[in-house]
Order: C-alpha cells, then sequence, then structure tokens
C-alpha cells in the first residue's frame, strides 16, 4: 500500500518512514506543495495522503481542494492547528479524518489502517502496479485501463477474490464451465493465464506448479 506524506517536518518525516514500514506501508515523503503536485501528475496509484496544512509554499486545505479531492484519494490531515474552526473545515470539505500535533503515531497508523480496511471493502485491490475495482469489474495498471475479454477479467477477478490462495486449475475448470459451457483442459488455462499476463504486464499471478495459480498482495507476516 502507498501512503504519500505531506510534511516538511524532517524528523516526523524520519519517525513515520521507519514507523510505516514497519507496518507494511510504502511511505513516500513530499515537502512543498510544488513537489506533490509534479509527483501526482506520474506517481504509481496512492491509496492515501497525510497531509500537514501550513507547508513552505502553501496552504494544504487549498491542495486537498484543487487537487487532491479531485483524484479521489483518501486524505488525513495531520497539523499544528487545532483550533476548531479548521477542524470543522478540514472534515467538511472531505477529508477522512483530522489529527492534531503533537500525535501518537499508534493512533495515527490505527486510523490509516481503518481508513484502508474501508477503502477495501469498495473493493479495489491494488497488487503492485495493478488494481481492480471488483465491482466495475475494471483493471488498471499505473492508472491506465487494461483490455481484457470477458473471461479473462472473471479468471483475474476470481483470483483476487482468493488473494494469497492458491486457486486450483480444477476450480478454475470448473468455473469456466459454468461461465461458458465450454469444456477445456489444462493447455487451455495455461494459454488463457499466459494472455493475461502478457496483457498486464506484470507478473503478478504466481504459478504453482501442479496446482493451480495464486496472486499474493505482497505483505509480509
Amino acid at each position: 500500500m502507498n501512503v504519500l506524506l505531506i510534511e516538511d517536518n524532517l524528523t516526523i518525516i524520519k519517525g513515520l518512514k521507519y514507523s510505516f514500514e514497519k507496518n507494511n506501508y510504502n511511505l513516500i515523503s513530499k515537502t512543498s506543495i510544488e513537489e506533490v503536485q509534479e509527483y501526482l501528475r506520474t506517481s504509481p496509484q496512492i491509496n492515501l495522503i497525510i497531509l500537514d496544512i501550513t507547508l513552505p509554499d502553501g496552504d494544504g486545505f487549498e491542495l486537498y481542494r484543487d487537487v487532491i479531492k479531485q483524484l479521489n484519494i483518501p486524505t488525513i490531515f495531520l497539523t499544528a492547528k487545532d483550533e476548531e474552526d479548521d477542524i470543522v473545515r478540514g472534515l467538511n470539505i472531505g477529508a477522512e479524518d483530522y489529527i492534531t500535533k503533537p500525535f501518537s503515531t499508534k493512533e495515527l497508523l490505527a486510523r490509516v489502517n481503518k481508513i484502508i480496511l474501508r477503502s477495501r471493502k469498495n473493493s479495489v485491490i491494488q497488487v503492485k502496479d495493478i488494481s481492480f475495482d471488483m465491482d466495475k469489474m475494471l483493471v488498471k495498471k499505473n492508472q491506465n485501463i487494461i483490455e481484457l475479454t470477458s473471461l479473462e477479467l472473471k479468471l483475474l477477478n476470481l483470483l483476487f477474490l482468493n488473494i494469497n490462495k492458491v486457486v486450483t486449475r480444477n476450480t478454475i475448470l470448473d468455473k469456466i464451465w459454468e461461465w461458458t459451457g465450454n469444456d477445456v483442459d489444462d493447455h487451455t488455462i495455461t494459454v488463457y493465464f499466459k494472455r493475461i499476463r502478457e496483457k498486464l504486464g506484470t507478473d503478478i499471478i504466481v504459478t504453482i506448479k501442479g496446482m493451480g495459480y495464486r496472486i499474493d498482495d505482497g505483505k509480509q507476516d
């Protein structure tokens, strides 16, 4: 999971980077609005943003309103501005949460985890540079839509529904029969997954010899 931290305090950046990486988050830090705007134009998918309000070259509220909100990226304001009007403003313009400094890193991580879990329930799963919107049945690589056939989408969806688990060849054979009415063999399954891998351009599908296929979410236990 990619988390973007927009913060100019180097001590906070260093501490959060250590804590987030221990919890299997990839924390990217930017210290100015200019850096953020450039990064978001070319970046891989960001799952969540932690945003300071007082930045060297501008206002975090305006950055959220003008740029981040349009990208639909869940955002937590993390700031020393603790007046009630600021908190209300941050939440009213659409932020997921508002945390004031000084803060507890454990509490911040707990709130991040909660938001990430909620977003997963919205059925968008990210593995490396591939995202799968399970509701829309839409696959993207770095925000670019990948065109798959109906059957290829269903096969990929089957693996994402069983992420970190092996989907056996027998299960796949049964599913193809259920979806198409066609009786296929092992070789045909191999061909299907070869085509899917080629279209994805990222080898997220693991072959388990003699058993089937699996997609891992990339997190370590």
